[in-house]
């Protein structure tokens, strides 16, 4: 990794001073020795009861000494292996030919042949996002911890997101914890509810509403949980048996919406490192892409974190949002409005005159600005940026959330130009006014080097956060969808290269 200064291309406007970014040296790689174990289904049910057959019919003995070999090749690599089988069997248990008791060494075992290891970073570890941690307790006077969010990319190119913390110290030098050897999925909060008004919007955004599903609602409260509404699915089906072809369709897309709102949870004495959010929902099927974090200030003067990701099911792209206090318990929500439309959503950090303020991209080539009195619906945008510059005549994006300075809102961008080459640039926006757009940089604050442009896709650096200590600006940036590092700059020097 090049350790040297560089320099912003030449060529900006005469006597102004060029920001020089300083490049950490510090690389992100993906490794593909950690891995997560996750469920092994196959799709038939058949199948699933021809395995299970066949591991009934082995003896005692047998089911001991293959657990044995199972349990020694594999309980090192993972935490709670055991505790994971038993649940492997729960889910499958439906599918035993008989309701006779069986030996926890079997349950185990069966347990075991419907689950698989997934090695979620063996592809790519990039498009980081940092944030300053909730606990500084331990820290060094002078140093803040951050935790980043990682876009991890293993088989089948499904994305989920995966986290590292690290320290700046009181000299702005970024320096990284080491990852354990684990990774852990955390598990679902049981009992959920969910607002019965909020989730008719979405139902009418989604074009779902109707007698059916008025009919499924009317049954429930104000608040209901996934089993009170599989219930009342249940029963309005029933009682329309010949219309079942025609109301099926609509039972699925109330399923789904319910399942893409959802908590889940890591035990507190999983490291930072060992936190994994694998795709949980029917819409993020094929990948949580892109979370952007924010440390947002409520009303109150409380912190929430908010990241706003791309969930994908393979054909669908829906921006969604995830919050925590902790980075242990984490909500995930579906946005609603008819501008929750493509990538790039990027929440500010705080309310603007009293109203929660949103970057978006919903053309896939002009940066927007939304506000909106509730943080889960987007009814209006205003443009505030267009592609101006050469290198990004293709197209131009944020780079995460807006930063608050004393001079307005710092905007860290991706501009797109020339043989799909991506680099960053930066813009000022009024604070009070956040659509004036009161600054700019002509060239790019940084662009991909000899050691960044070979990767998975070549000539990018692309960060989805940034963070700012002591008046410095810290960039975790990816490398070519392949790595990620970091890059240090004043701000005052982004500011004054502005035009």
């Amino acid at each position: 990794m090049d350790v040297t200064t560089t320099t912003a291309t030449e060529g900006a406007a005469v006597g102004r001073p060029q920001p020089r970014v300083d490049r950490t040296g510090i690389v992100l790689r993906p490794n593909n020795s950690r891995v997560v174990i996750r469920p092994f289904q196959p799709a038939d049910d058949h199948r699933v009861e021809r395995i299970i057959g066949r591991i009934c019919a082995l003896s005692e003995e047998q089911v001991r000494a293959q657990l044995d070999e199972v349990m020694l090749e594999f309980r090192d690599r993972h935490q709670k292996i055991r505790a994971f089988f038993l649940q492997r069997f729960q889910d499958v248990r439906r599918l035993m030919l008989t309701d006779h008791p069986i030996s926890e060494n079997r349950r185990l075992l069966i347990g075991a042949y419907f689950t698989q290891e997934y090695a979620l970073e063996s592809a790519a570890l990039f498009n980081p996002s940092m944030v300053w941690a909730p606990d500084q307790s331990g820290v060094p006077e002078g140093s803040r911890r951050f935790i980043i969010s990682l876009r991890a990319t293993g088989e089948g190119h499904i994305s989920s997101i995966t986290f590292r913390s690290g320290t700046v110290d009181a000299s702005c030098r970024v320096r990284m914890d080491e990852p354990t050897r684990f990774v852990t999925a955390p598990e679902p909060v049981p009992n959920t509810l969910y607002d019965k008004h909020l989730f008719l919007r979405k139902l009418v955004e989604l074009r779902i509403d109707g007698p059916f599903a008025e009919q499924v609602l009317d049954t429930l409260g104000d608040q209901f949980s996934v089993d009170e509404l599989e219930t009342a699915l249940g029963r309005a089906l029933h009682q329309a048996r010949p219309r079942h072809h025609e109301l099926e369709p609509l039972a699925r897309g109330m399923r789904t919406l319910v399942r893409a709102n959802y908590e889940v949870a890591f035990d507190p004495d999983l490291n930072v490192s060992e936190r994994i959010i694998f795709p949980y929902s029917p819409t993020e099927t094929n990948g949580i892409e892109d979370a952007r974090f924010v440390e947002f200030r409520e009303d109150d003067g409380s912190t929430t974190y908010y990241a706003t990701y791309t969930a994908f099911d393979g054909k669908v792209v829906l921006p969604q949002i995830l919050e925590t206090r902790d980075f242990l318990h984490f909500k995930a929500s579906t946005l609603n409005g008819p501008e929750v439309r493509n990538k790039g959503l990027a929440l500010f950090p705080r309310k603007v005159n009293g109203l929660y303020c949103t970057l978006s991209r919903q053309d896939n080539e002009h940066i927007f600005l939304m506000y909106s009195d509730m943080l889960h619906f987007w009814y209006t945008k205003v443009p505030i940026a267009k592609p101006t510059y050469a290198w990004e005549f293709v197209q131009l994006g944020n780079c995460g959330s807006p930063i608050e300075t004393d001079a307005g809102w710092l905007v860290l961008t991706h501009g797109v130009g020339a043989m799909r080459k991506y680099a960053m640039g930066a813009f000022l926006l009024d604070k009070d006014d956040p659509s004036r757009l009161i600054g700019r940089l002509e060239e790019p604050l940084l662009e991909p080097n000899a050691n960044e442009r070979e990767g998975y896709v070549p000539n990018v650096v692309y960060s989805c956060g940034a963070a700012v200590k002591d008046g410095v600006l810290i960039i975790p940036y990816a490398m070519s969808d392949y790595a990620s590092t970091f890059a240090t700059i004043p701000v005052d020097d982004v500011i004054k290269a502005m035009v």
